[in-house]
């Protein structure tokens, strides 16, 4: 995946560690997941916040700005019993040793992540149920070139504040644009310009209680198409 990464002009990560094995990008000075608990707050903020697993069907889409450990794959292919496809979207991908020690921070999920790992440097990865497809290179460029579209986007780039290219407005309309009917969305941030940009990209989008220390998150579900309303 390496060479993937090179090919885009982008690369691995440079981290340094936090409590152990948290992962802290340097580049962004930002953890990839909460010192709080980063598996509860996965389920809290990416699961419940798009309604998952209830929504879960064959078929279902789940496409993801920011692959990161792959925490939140392994969250969704741990919650569905049914066959999904999540495709997600990393400029800068970790090595397998660098996913290793940020994996044993999630014992429960131990089997999966071997799973990741082992397919790790290949476009598609099954994890149980999930089919994972993975989209190396900046956002900016990958994500308009993208044929697809997503049922659920789980938005997990580093902090706005951090990483503003992550969340602009020309990037949130491309999110709006590659959804389908009923989409939904959901983020650990509730900062007022991304919300405006989800707003303008077509989301009704709603501020609802954050994880740990975090007072609030976004969440929001695609407006009908006018053409589609009933008369």
């Amino acid at each position: 995946m390496q060479d993937l990464a090179d090919q885009d002009g982008t690369g691995q990560p440079q981290l340094e560690w936090r409590a152990g094995d948290v992962p802290v990008a340097t580049r962004f000075d930002d953890p990839y997941f909460s010192l709080a608990g980063g598996l509860a707050e996965a389920r809290h903020v990416f699961l419940a916040g798009n309604d998952l697993p209830d929504r879960l069907r064959p078929g279902f889409h789940v496409a993801e700005l920011g692959f990161g450990t792959g925490l939140n794959a392994l969250v969704l292919a741990s919650a569905t019993k049914v066959p999904v496809v999540m495709t997600s979207f990393e400029a800068f991908p970790m090595t397998t040793d660098q996913m290793a020690r940020s994996h044993a921070a999630f014992p429960e999920l131990s089997g999966l992540a071997r799973d990741l790992r082992l397919g790790w440097g290949a476009a598609r990865v099954r994890l149980g149920q999930v089919d994972l497809r993975l989209v190396i290179g900046d956002v900016r460029r990958t994500l308009p070139a993208w044929q697809g579209r997503a049922d659920a986007w789980f938005l997990d780039g580093f902090s706005p504040a951090r990483n503003p290219e992550m969340w602009g407005p020309d990037l949130m309309a491309e999110v709006g644009s590659h959804s389908a009917a009923g989409a939904t969305f959901a983020t650990y941030t509730a900062a007022g310009h991304v919300r405006r940009a989800l707003d303008a990209a077509g989301f009704d989008v709603t501020r609802r209680p954050g994880f740990g220390r975090k007072r609030h998150m976004s969440a929001g579900m695609l407006r009908p198409a006018l053409g589609c309303l009933s008369a």
